[in-house]
């Protein structure tokens, strides 16, 4: 099950989706409140969003799930592995803020302190979500995932989506205390180059996660998933090997 990055949509695993594809039957969400999904405010946090993420499993039949979760999903995913420790095979997550104190930077940094949110309502999400895509490097988006990224944060809707990283100064320092619980295995993957979540977000998460590997990919940035989809896939799916394996020991 692949949940989307913000500010994207399921399309961002366009490019990764054939190799993905090959090893295992994928599902690809976008979470409510990003993407083309309806937003619900108490829904708007990672614990919640957490919750739901197992109610989405629940839906669509996964007795036990590989999750795929970057960015936003970071948070989210292990929020659920905590509270349902049997519940997914596998996560890969990484680039999403998750270090105590908070370590991220602009405009990521921006938008967790920002007081107000109507600047970004007169901005709108459209102009928001291309100078972001503008920022990969050596990608260009398919037409149609271009089209779906704007779309999904159009006019107010992006405004409305920082209302999420705004939790975390809240809930992070919550999760760090769980994670030495997590038993659940976690790939935590991240460009190298990532400005906007720096790697200390991943070694935070690696030092405390007890069945963990911290993957950085050389050369990309941010949104690694579209910078190197051939390295992002191939860390995902060597994952989903390696962790159903382990499965079928302890059975």
């Amino acid at each position: 099950m692949l949940l989307s990055p913000w500010p994207e949509s399921l399309y961002a695993f366009e490019s990764a989706w054939p190799q993905l594809t090959q090893v295992a039957h994928v599902i690809a969400v976008d979470l409510p409140g990003f993407g083309r999904s309806e937003r619900r405010e108490e829904l708007m946090n990672p614990k919640a969003m957490g919750e739901f993420i197992v109610r989405i499993a629940d839906a669509l039949g996964l007795a036990k799930p590989h999750v795929v979760a970057p960015d936003v999903g970071t948070a989210a995913t292990l929020f659920a592995a905590s509270a349902h420790p049997d519940r997914f095979t596998s996560l890969v997550v990484g680039t999403g803020g998750a270090a105590v104190p908070i370590t991220v930077g602009n405009p990521l940094k921006e938008w967790v302190e920002a007081t107000h949110l109507e600047p970004y309502r007169q901005i709108g999400g459209e102009k928001i979500v291309e100078i972001a895509l503008s920022t990969i490097t050596g990608f260009t988006p398919s037409a149609e995932a271009h089209d779906d990224y704007v779309a999904s944060y159009a006019g107010s809707k992006f405004a409305e989506s920082i209302v999420y990283v705004q939790s975390y100064p809240q809930q992070l320092p919550v999760l760090g205390e769980l994670l030495t619980g997590v038993k659940t295995p976690v790939r935590i993957v991240q460009g190298s180059e990532d400005e906007v979540v720096p790697a200390v977000n991943a070694t935070y998460l690696g030092e405390r996660l007890p069945n963990s590997s911290v993957d950085f990919i050389p050369g990309a940035g941010h949104f690694c998933w579209e910078e190197r989809p051939g390295d992002y896939a191939a860390l995902v799916t060597d994952w989903w090997a390696s962790t159903a394996s382990e499965l079928v020991e302890r059975v």
